[in-house]
């Protein structure tokens, strides 16, 4: 990306062929000329996390106002028990005095007990006076609730939607707040206050601090009694750095820093909502609103569930449980009425997923690493330290099976393939094999055009070696194969071959020397260029799966073989690749 200096359009480089575009771009304003971002000291680029922030999911009242069929109770309830069960302790259960249906919803759950003892609903208010006095008659009877206040305040509101100046705002909000102070002296509940300028981040940083200031005064707020500042980025203007810079400046400057729970609610407008809110928690926030998935208004709010797992793919507590993800994907699909993309970071169903030959074998390798790795620790695969390629985290630990991580379509590579007849059907290619099946693959699926499964490369895989070892042109129909006391092996068996059988009859020192030499007697030159044999695994009723690479009659096919008997497979391994050879 190219950088203008002092007021300067960069040069073009001379290896960039762009040119300008026909788009409309001097109608837009670039941050700095919008808002004074004051940067005295900037501490949050040598940051590290150590600890999760708190998590404020804003699902039932931010995410639920951007649903074109917003939620009825029923949902709504299933989501909220959804939050609490995943452990969530403070959650925005609605907005009261905005419709009938959040208030109905706030008093179900009041009514109904549901919200648990550690669990703290927050409910959303304007500044306005009788719609105060409705958001506390919905909260009455909890035990602890937060209301939350906002108000707009940047310069393009207060001029353009709202029509008042900087003092007439802050009156405005001073208003609101002694009426949510006699308010809550009348509740039994205990009842702390949040406030958020709204469109903070296009707001005058001293004007900010003067309304927080003053509330966290008037409300005196304390370490064991904190009030909440919640700074959004409404609408996001800049790059993450700059709401960064923000959120350091207030955190430097608020009074009562120890008394003030400094929060941030970033959008995503520009794509960038979750890198905003991890330079934001850098930069001294301690608590975080959005929604699971990234749902709410535009491109949406914050994602919760990226910037948790971010934090577990660090090695950090997340301080919530997501280890059922796909649990988790389907109630927020049905609340919200609205799919999860396939490609959403950690939870969409193609994340874990590799069509691609590299990536395929990347993972091969690293899960072999990594079972080894484990072994030699002494301890189970689900606890050895995580390091394969391309998963920045083990799907199991999200509840995920291995089943869906490699898939395979005419993209592939021979690596996936085998990853796939190993693990589901207890075939172990030779890695010399693995390029002949490959083509077998790829003539299918380019076919095709579609993925395959790992039922239907093992259906591939059957057709191409194991038939051709039990149905080809050359059959046998009776075999039995001996060791003499000197150590010779003897191969005598009835060949089928155009229509007519015979009898033959081949020594060796291995039964399979012993057969090639019975097939040279049947004019059949066989040459065993390379063998390989193991057990299919668990399931497999002691079954043992055979390879051979054989030249025959100057052809060199591969061939394989299956069955209880591990002799019995190899006997069909070779006879499948003279079939091959001779196809």
């Amino acid at each position: 990306m190219s950088i203008t200096h002092e007021g300067r359009p960069p040069a073009q480089e001379p290896w960039n062929p762009q040119r300008p575009s026909p788009m409309p771009y001097h109608r837009y304003r670039p941050f700095e000329e919008r808002v004074r971002v004051p940067v005295e000291e900037r501490s949050w680029p040598a940051a590290r996390f150590s600890r999760a922030p708190l998590w404020v999911p804003v699902d039932l009242r931010d995410g639920n106002q951007a649903l074109a069929e917003p939620m009825d109770t029923p949902r709504k309830r299933r989501f909220f028990d959804l939050l609490t069960g995943r452990g969530f302790k403070e959650i925005e259960v609605g907005y009261p005095s905005a419709s009938r249906t959040d208030f109905d919803f706030v008093r179900h759950l009041v009514e109904d007990g549901a919200v648990p003892d550690d669990v703290t609903p927050v409910v959303f208010t304007p500044a306005r006076p009788e719609l105060i006095d409705t958001t506390f008659d919905a909260i009455e009877g909890l035990d602890r609730a937060v209301v939350h206040l906002y108000i707009a305040t940047s310069p393009v509101w207060r001029e353009v939607v709202l029509g008042r100046d900087r003092d007439e705002v802050r009156r405005t909000v001073r208003e609101a707040a002694e009426r949510m102070a006699r308010r809550a002296d009348g509740l039994r509940g205990h009842v702390r206050f949040q406030f958020s300028p709204e469109t903070f981040n296009l707001t005058e940083p001293d004007y900010v601090l003067e309304l927080c200031d003053e509330l966290t005064e008037f409300w005196d707020a304390s370490p064991d009694r904190p009030v909440t500042h919640n700074l959004p980025a409404t609408v996001e203007i800049a790059t993450p750095n700059v709401y960064a810079d923000q959120i350091e400046y207030v955190h430097r400057q608020l009074a009562r820093r120890d008394s003030v729970i400094l929060s941030v609610h970033p959008h995503n407008d520009r794509g960038t909502g979750v890198a905003c809110a991890e330079l934001a928690v850098l930069a001294g926030a301690q608590r975080v609103e959005g929604c699971l998935f990234g749902n709410g208004e535009r491109t949406g709010n914050v994602d919760l569930v990226t910037l948790a797992l971010n934090l577990f793919a660090q090695g950090v507590d997340p301080m919530v449980d997501l280890s059922d993800i796909d649990a988790v994907r389907a109630t927020v699909e049905h609340c919200n009425r609205l799919p999860v993309h396939p490609r959403h970071p950690y939870a969409g169903e193609l994340v874990h997923t590799a069509f691609s030959g590299t990536h395929q074998d990347a993972i091969d390798k690293g899960f072999a690493a990594h079972a080894k790795r484990a072994a030699e620790l002494g301890v189970p695969e689900r606890e050895a330290p995580w390091a394969v390629p391309y998963l920045p985290v083990d799907p199991a630990d999200l509840g995920r099976s291995y089943e869906a991580v490699i898939r395979v379509n005419s993209q592939s590579g021979k690596g996936g393939m085998a990853y796939l007849l190993r693990t589901g059907h207890g075939v172990d290619l030779p890695a010399r094999m693995r390029p002949d099946f490959s083509k077998v693959v790829q003539r299918a699926t380019d076919d095709s055009g579609r993925e395959a499964t790992a039922a239907e490369l093992y259906a591939l895989f059957e057709a191409a070696y194991l038939a051709p070892g039990r149905e080809g042109a050359v059959r046998l129909a009776a075999w039995s194969a001996t060791q003499e006391p000197s150590g010779t092996h003897r191969f005598v068996c009835t060949l089928e071959r155009d229509g007519r059988s015979g009898d033959h009859e081949g020594t060796g020192n291995g039964p399979l020397s012993a057969f090639a030499d019975a097939l040279a007697g049947a004019g059949i030159a066989v040459e065993v260029r390379d063998f390989a044999e193991h057990a299919a695994g668990p399931g497999t009723d002691g079954e043992a799966v055979a390879y051979a690479e054989c030249r025959v009659d100057g052809a060199t096919a591969w061939g394989a073989g299956r069955d209880t008997s591990v002799l019995a497979a190899s006997v069909h391994a070779v006879l499948s690749a003279v079939n091959r050879a001779g196809a």
